[in-house]
């Protein structure tokens, strides 16, 4: 059944500027001279040896590194066992990964599976799509991707819509499933699809 959550079906732009897609830099040589010994999403020129600002791509936008460190920032990150702790202590652990990527690597027992583009729907505290296990503004919400690193900017966007026990799993599900604890195959043991609207 749809939920005609707003964000479900954004139309592209037809503005071609308003594309990520579309943005290139205006300097070509920017990224050729790219000195990978600088700091990450900084550039060296070829010519003169300066480095420029780590957190300004070329084309005068914030670069990734800028965003993720930022994003972390508001962050108290945990690693697969205090996730694990925290869980057993009354936290709730939420899967972004899309379902294909969910099929190839497996889940974790007992992580609502949310997918990205309907997380903020589906948990700030103020949605009436909030799903019934999140049980209060102040609880605990561990976000985690295939790797640790969209979840960073998904805990980070929860903490903003009300959720400032939102944090995320460093390393995501991989990092969790080295560790040795419980993983299983895609949908095993869920009698129904959590985190959907009825």
């Amino acid at each position: 059944m749809s939920s005609n959550v707003p964000g479900d079906t954004a139309p592209r732009s037809a503005n071609p500027s308003a594309d990520p897609s579309a943005t290139r830099s205006a300097d070509p040589s920017a990224t050729r001279n790219a000195d990978p010994s600088a700091a990450p999403g900084s550039t060296r020129s070829a010519a003169t040896g300066d480095v420029g600002d780590p957190h300004t791509e070329a084309s005068g936008s914030t670069s990734l590194d800028a965003l993720l460190h930022d994003a972390r920032s508001t962050l108290e990150r945990l690693d697969p066992h205090q996730a694990q702790a925290a869980v057993t202590a009354g936290a709730l652990l939420v899967d972004i990964r899309p379902e294909a990527q969910r099929r190839r690597e497996g889940e974790i027992p007992g992580a609502v599976p949310i997918e990205r583009n309907v997380l903020e729907w589906r948990l700030a505290p103020a949605s009436h799509h909030r799903i019934p296990e999140l049980r209060a503004e102040d609880q605990v919400v561990i976000v985690f991707c295939s790797q640790g690193y969209a979840s960073s900017f998904a805990a980070a966007t929860l903490q903003r819509v009300g959720l400032p026990g939102a944090t995320d799993l460093d390393g995501g599900f991989l990092a969790w499933e080295a560790a040795g604890l419980p993983a299983v195959p895609f949908g095993f043991g869920r009698p129904r699809r959590l985190g959907s609207v009825a």
